[in-house]
């Protein structure tokens, strides 16, 4: 409701002030830092005051006297040099947000632009661990975030099955392990392979390590997959398919779900990067390098404004074994097409936004792949038949890549490439969705069982490495916090049965792990320890999860004490709503602030949520939520809500608390966490 109240303050000024002064200024809107200077403030006289050459106070006064009133706004003051404070109607803004609260956004038209969220696109050659599921979660979120708001969402994950990473592990079964098609495919249809790929992905990495000369092994199997011929590309085949479904249900246990899964196979085999290609020398967006150490190569030309950090990006992409470059101080050559003729990662990422934004003159094939436990379809890109019933994939609007930091630099590459073919507004439209890793403490890594320098050991954390095989296997993790949930469920709850404990434990589990993953910015380095996720103390998923419990507690027995103020009867709550209750006299005066205080913030969701979705930030909403649970519970020690003598006031408390339920609710299912009824 607060957002609500924001724009038609916004509205009515900037329409005031282009009628009387006939000038158009920015209208800022902030919260004032205390109740007693109202609930919106705007500094605009200032800049209105520098146009007009009047005082900013003055002008403030004539507008304060002159405004129409704005519906929900009890009054406007002048306060300070010039700033107006605008006090909202506190009754009229309790009842909206009840009638608000618990609401599902409209869906959106059947035209409505799309935006793609692109997230997760683990490599499949091993088991998922924590930090793909901060990528995981943070997309999710997102997604989640923008279809509240009404947003038309598709989200993909982008499979690179036919990457290095898979070449090691084909490598890998064929040479060190001496295995048949047959062999890895009975392999592959057993459980925990993506456990078995990851011990032996990172004792391909040691083998490699120990001879050079068995990278050229390596190139050679990498090229047999990215072509599809022979053993291994069936092998890798094989692989990446049973890794991809072993990551899906990994990630159903925390309730993400997908609508295609891009396979970077299919670029390759529908000729994409073909059609890309023309495209880029056709618009000479690139250009053949004749001489110099790119010689033979198909090059972009790019401005120049990296970083040592964003050069050691690019050698890593281009090739894995390559020392960081120094940065160019002027210009750059890209490299898109390497001299052996194969395409490098980013050249077949432009042929693939080109799809996204429907820039390219084909599509895939789709076929189904996976159906998620809520009952929802992921598909997967083909290069041969369509399964009936296929969605129109692609044809966005905006893009949003969630895509760790350190893969900034091919992001502006693809960035400049779609500039330099001329798709100006859709590279405006393609986002980087940043994030920082997620490391492990010294605590934690010894707790794996990994061996630690004693210079890392004094570090607050440990980097995660997949092919040193370092890092907490996502499945690990959610077995540990379901198994402590679950103790701790069975002790309070033996009445209860096997199906109903085990429910409440998962959702405590994963509400634990998905909060703990939201509340930190995407910029800041997650030091992960099993003891900080399994807390169920302050800011954490259990706490807020806590509250609601506590709040059905209270509902529940309020209306087992007086029917007609029962917050689950929807007839009760219309009447109550529809003014049965004076909320008036409770909120007025300053006795009434510390109750408009815990209204005001319960009625502030829509307002976090375009926080959130403006500055891609999932943590506002995390930080939301905990906020709500905090005042509640202060509201609940100071107000003896069943025992009030007052039968109206206690109407009014039951009010309240139906209100934060419904936000709290409101707000864990956007974070993807599930309210129990018990814990």
């Amino acid at each position: 409701m607060y957002k609500v109240l924001e724009n038609r303050i916004r509205k009515a000024l900037k329409h005031h002030i282009h009628e009387r002064y006939k000038i158009d200024v920015p209208v800022v809107l902030a919260r004032p830092p205390q109740l007693s200077m109202g609930e919106v403030a705007s500094p605009l006289c200032f800049e209105l005051a520098k146009q007009m050459k009047k005082p900013p106070r003055a002008l403030a006064q004539e507008i304060a006297n002159s405004l129409k009133p704005i519906a929900g706004v009890a009054r406007i003051e002048v306060a300070g040099a010039g700033y107006l404070n605008l006090f909202f109607d506190r009754a009229q803004f309790f009842r909206a947000a009840l009638e608000e609260a618990g609401h599902e956004s409209a869906p959106p038209a059947a035209n409505a632009p799309k935006t793609v969220v692109e997230h997760t696109s683990i490599n499949p050659n091993k088991a998922a661990h924590i930090g793909h599921v901060r990528n995981a979660v943070l997309g999710d979120t997102f997604a989640r975030l923008l279809r509240y708001t009404g947003r038309l969402v598709e989200v993909q994950n982008y499979i690179d099955n036919t990457g290095v990473q898979v070449a090691d592990v084909v490598l890998g079964f064929l040479h060190l392990e001496r295995k048949s098609l047959a062999d890895v495919k009975a392999l592959a249809a057993a459980p925990k392979f993506d456990y078995l790929c990851w011990d032996l992905y990172t004792r391909v990495t040691q083998w490699l390590a120990e001879d050079k000369s068995r990278l050229e092994l390596r190139n050679q199997t990498l090229k047999e997959i990215e072509e599809g011929h022979g053993d291994a590309a069936k092998m890798g085949e094989v692989v990446a398919t049973a890794i991809v479904h072993c990551h899906l249900r990994t990630l159903d246990r925390l309730g993400i779900d997908y609508d295609l899964l891009s396979q970077e196979s299919e670029i390759l085999h529908l000729k994409f990067w073909d059609a890309a290609f023309k495209m880029l020398k056709e618009r000479n967006a690139i250009q053949l390098a004749t001489s110099g150490k790119n010689a033979g190569c198909w090059v972009m030309q790019l401005p120049s404004e990296r970083t040592s950090e964003d050069a050691e990006q690019k050698a890593a992409t281009e090739n894995p074994e390559a020392a960081p470059e120094e940065p160019p101080e002027e210009a750059e050559a890209k490299i898109i097409v390497r001299s052996t003729g194969t395409v490098t990662y980013v050249g077949k990422d432009i042929a693939h936004h080109l799809w996204k934004f429907g820039l390219l003159d084909r599509d895939f094939h789709y076929r189904r792949f996976h159906k998620h436990p809520d009952g929802h379809e992921a598909w997967v890109t083909s290069s041969d038949r369509d399964d009936p019933g296929a969605p129109s994939f692609g044809h966005a609007h905006d893009v949003f890549n969630v895509i760790d930091s350190r893969q900034a630099y091919p992001q502006q590459v693809v960035v400049a490439g779609l500039r330099a073919l001329g798709y100006n507004e859709e590279a405006d439209h393609l986002k980087h969705f940043a994030y920082n890793v997620v490391a492990l403490t010294p605590r934690c890594a010894q707790e794996m069982g990994y061996e630690i320098p004693a210079e890392d050991a004094k570090k607050q954390y440990v980097d995660v490495s997949g092919r040193k095989g370092q890092g907490v296997k996502a499945d690990d993790l959610l077995d540990r916090l379901e198994l402590s949930a679950r103790t701790e469920v069975d002790s309070r709850h033996p009445e209860s049965s096997e199906a109903e404990r085990a429910a409440i434990g998962h959702a405590i589990a994963i509400g634990a792990l998905r909060y703990f993953l939201l509340r930190f910015t995407r910029s800041t380095v997650i030091a992960f320890d099993f003891a900080d996720a399994l807390s169920f103390e302050g800011e954490t998923g259990p706490y807020v999860q806590y509250a609601v419990v506590r709040v059905n507690g209270i509902l529940r027995k309020g209306a087992e004490q007086d029917p007609s103020v029962s917050a689950e009867n929807s007839e009760n709550m219309e009447k109550l709503k529809s003014g049965a209750v004076d909320v008036s006299r409770f909120l007025a005066g300053p006795e009434g602030d510390s109750l408009w205080d815990i209204v005001l913030l319960a009625g502030s969701l829509d307002a976090r949520v375009d926080q959130a979705v403006s500055a891609q930030e999932p943590a506002f909403l995390a930080r939301f939520a905990f906020e709500l649970a905090q005042a509640f519970n202060v509201f609940y020690h100071k107000h003896h809500i069943l025992s009030e003598k007052d039968a109206e006031k206690r109407a009014f408390l039951l009010l309240i608390t139906a209100l934060v339920r419904e936000q709290l609710v409101t707000t864990l299912r956007i974070m993807g966490i599930a309210a129990p009824e018990k814990m």
